[in-house]
């Protein structure tokens, strides 16, 4: 009897062993396919690139356009989340980030169209932190690339989207300055997130600060976040930096961050992502402002 049950122990081992490893095998497989699309994805030229606009709440002029980049779903990439979740597993996430940089400025630039073409729209351009570290990164390739499209260094915002890359922030610190000295400027994406230490708002002092839609959903209703994107915009004021409320999708929401002084808005309530450039739009009073062309400061 003792000997059945140790052959019936052994016999399930080797089924649970023979399991894993064609569980592995199908996950290697899987991860082969995906990075062989990915590779062509970029190879082809094959992402779709929509602009949101952000506007002045204040005026209701539109400042600039966050440029995202979207693959086609499929088969291997599911949703957004996944395609952006495989491509940091892999090693070609410089690669992969140089080349979206390039390719939303190039489609800024393309789509831009009549008297718009001479306005200073501001175009974000999301970043992971880690490529601005790297040194294989030559910023000269962004200058001469924006010269040729006849976009100004000032008017490119890079727009850090990785919520817990910084590590050393003296060093990032310094490297900020380098493009800064160059015109560009920098956006801290998703504060009050629960990820963004204050620190990371202090050492890199961006042009921007981005506040999470986690903050902005229903913030007429609730007084703890408006407590603290009070504080935030008592810091924002006090280190000249401007703020950015992401998400905003009710009326009441964007009435409300109006009120209070918020400088500037994105999200549905306003304009959602599209792949022609379109104006931001809301809701002025009784009337509504489908942005002024007239020429404004962005400051």
């Amino acid at each position: 009897m003792e000997s059945v049950v140790r052959q019936s122990i052994k016999t399930s081992n080797i089924f649970s062993y023979l399991k894993y490893l064609y569980g592995q095998h199908q996950n290697n497989t899987l991860y082969i396919k995906r990075l062989k699309a990915l590779k062509q994805i970029i190879q082809d030229k094959n992402l779709h690139t929509y602009f949101q606009p952000i506007v002045d709440l204040q005026t209701g002029q539109t400042i600039g356009f966050e440029a995202l980049n979207r693959p086609e779903p499929s088969e291997l990439f599911r949703s957004v989340d996944q395609f952006y979740e495989f491509v940091g597993q892999t090693d070609c996430v410089f690669l992969f980030e140089c080349f979206c940089r390039n390719l939303s400025l190039q489609r800024f630039k393309e789509r831009l169209h009549g008297e718009w073409v001479n306005r200073d729209f501001l175009v974000f351009v999301n970043i992971h932190p880690n490529v601005l570290l790297d040194r294989s990164y030559h910023c000269g390739e962004t200058l001469q690339l924006l010269k040729e499209l006849g976009i100004k260094p000032q008017q490119v915002v890079f727009e850090l989207t990785e919520r817990s890359a910084v590590v050393d922030f003296e060093e990032f610190e310094r490297v900020l300055s380098n493009y800064r000295s160059q015109g560009y400027r920098i956006a801290v994406d998703d504060v009050g997130s629960g990820y963004n230490s204050l620190k990371t708002l202090v050492y890199l002092k961006p042009e921007f600060i981005k506040l999470d839609r986690s903050l902005i959903q229903f913030i007429d209703k609730n007084s703890e976040q408006q407590q603290l994107v009070t504080l935030l915009m008592s810091y924002a004021e006090q280190a000249e930096t401007k703020i950015i409320a992401e998400g905003i999708e009710r009326q009441e929401e964007l009435n409300y961050l109006r009120n209070i002084g918020i400088h500037y808005a994105q999200g549905y309530a306003i304009g959602k992502p599209a792949k022609e450039i379109h104006l931001g739009k809301i809701r002025m009073g009784d009337h509504e402002d489908r942005g002024s062309h007239r020429k404004c400061s962005l400051y």
